[in-house]
């Protein structure tokens, strides 16, 4: 039998010894769909652009979709975070951002946004989007855990035990700082290569005042990392400039005038020319400068000409010459491309947009009422795995009834049940006794 022909230019190539890609993916989702508004729809979508490559960027969301439906598909696609937009009655708009399958999940109220076209209205040169987005951007994240100095424990006050709220606890913040690292793929300073860093996502947390001691608010900024080569004076840099730009027609107000000059060197050494003339024009801050290895072309040996080249070591012959790198100074320059957002932690949940209320930002429990939310947690939990340990001895029992004749029908409908106990288990947290812990963890809060 005639062997199968795979078409290698099209099909892609298989990955290393077919592992996973682990690699971080998100969905960026609106809540609610048509009822958030053009603004905060145009936020989701800035939003995305931002999380790209590992993102649903052309996700369409519906209005009959629930966020059930988001979570059974995430563990299919390997999507391991939710950013869930939604605007509450009062007109709030606010964002959830979860892990799956498991949480927890970090409640955001969106003070203050700007969408991506309204930063570029504001430029007077904005950066036109070329391959930033074929790569993730570079996470910089400042201030978010507390210094020592900084913390101040739960505060109390008179006889009652009146709380007051205060920061979140350190562990908390580092939750908070390793779910925002999770987002992107890690970044080895050994391996990475620096020409695929062509983005930087700018996360700074706005220091605890003694007014408001319990807030914790994040800016977010998202810039555009563009490089000029340095050591070169601007005249030079023009002409350099000039000859990529040959045969554009449209771009011919870039180009230098060169018609009232008798010779080049008047261009470069004339007092107009802004060349040798001044070093504060050729010199920037050494704060901004790196050496990055430029790559250059490398030219294709005929047949002849491959003939003739020398062996290497390995004992093959090179099939084109030129294209060593040499280090050169290039000055680092950050264009904002938006959004920005300026977010505020009101909650912390253990699971996916439920469970157990970790961190409240309003109200704190005492320690009492820790104690006993905790207790009701924890009684739940066993109940819960009760439930499951009797619904499986009914599924094998009701298999050995049937016989091994049977025996794959019995899985198909334990694989079945499991899975519609599962949703009818959720459903009853819900729609049940759920709802009514839920309200009293949001009216009172929980301990730091």
């Amino acid at each position: 039998m005639a062997k199968r022909r795979v078409k290698k230019r099209t099909q892609p190539a298989p990955s290393n010894n077919g592992a996973m890609d682990r690699s971080p993916k998100s969905m960026v989702i609106r809540i609610g769909a048509g009822e958030v508004g053009s603004s905060v729809s145009q936020l989701v979508k800035d939003v995305r652009h931002v999380m790209e490559p590992g993102t649903a960027a052309r996700l369409k969301e519906r209005r009959a979709n629930k966020l059930r439906d988001y979570t059974t598909m995430a563990s299919p696609l390997g999507v391991t975070h939710l950013l869930l937009f939604s605007r509450s009655e009062s007109g709030n708009t606010n964002l959830r951002l979860a892990r799956t399958p498991r949480g927890p999940t970090l409640h955001f109220r969106v003070e203050q946004y700007a969408l991506c076209k309204d930063v570029l209205k504001a430029q007077r040169r904005p950066h036109s989007g070329g391959f930033e987005f074929q790569t993730a951007p570079l996470l910089v994240m400042n201030n978010f855990i507390t210094p020592e100095a900084a913390v101040e424990a739960v505060v109390k006050n008179g006889v009652d035990g009146v709380v007051k709220p205060g920061p979140p606890p350190k562990h908390l913040e580092k939750l908070v700082t390793e779910m925002f690292q999770g987002l992107f793929p890690p970044i080895s300073p050994q391996t990475t290569p620096l020409t695929s860093i062509r983005r930087v996502l700018l996360m700074n947390r706005e220091p605890p005042t003694k007014e408001e001691n319990g807030t914790y608010t994040i800016n977010l900024r998202h810039y555009a990392i563009t490089t000029k080569v340095m050591g070169l004076p601007k005249s030079i840099r023009r002409l350099n400039a000039a000859e990529k730009l040959k045969g554009n027609n449209k771009k011919r107000s870039a180009l230098p005038n060169l018609g009232k000059l008798d010779d080049v060197a008047d261009y470069l050494l004339g007092p107009d020319a802004g060349g040798y003339t001044s070093a504060s024009e050729t010199e920037i801050d050494s704060d901004a400068e790196v050496e990055v290895l430029a790559t250059s072309a490398r030219k294709i040996l005929s047949k002849r000409d491959r003939a003739a080249a020398p062996e290497r070591p390995d004992g093959h012959k090179s099939a084109s010459r030129g294209g060593k790198g040499k280090v050169e100074k290039r000055a680092v320059k950050l264009v904002e491309l938006g959004p920005r957002m300026k977010l505020r932690l009101t909650k912390v949940e253990e699971e996916i947009c439920g469970g157990k209320v970790l961190w409240h930002e309003y109200v704190n429990k005492s320690a009492t009422e820790v104690k006993k939310m905790n207790t009701t947690w924890e009684k739940r939990k066993r109940e819960k795995e009760e439930r499951r340990r009797v619904q499986k001895e009914n599924i094998e029992r009701k298999r050995k009834e049937k016989g091994g004749k049977n025996g794959k029908e019995g899985e198909n409908e334990e694989d079945e049940d499991e899975e519609d106990y599962d949703m009818d288990d959720d459903v009853w947290d819900e729609d049940g006794e759920g709802d009514e812990d839920e309200e009293m963890e949001d009216g009172h809060g929980a301990g730091g």
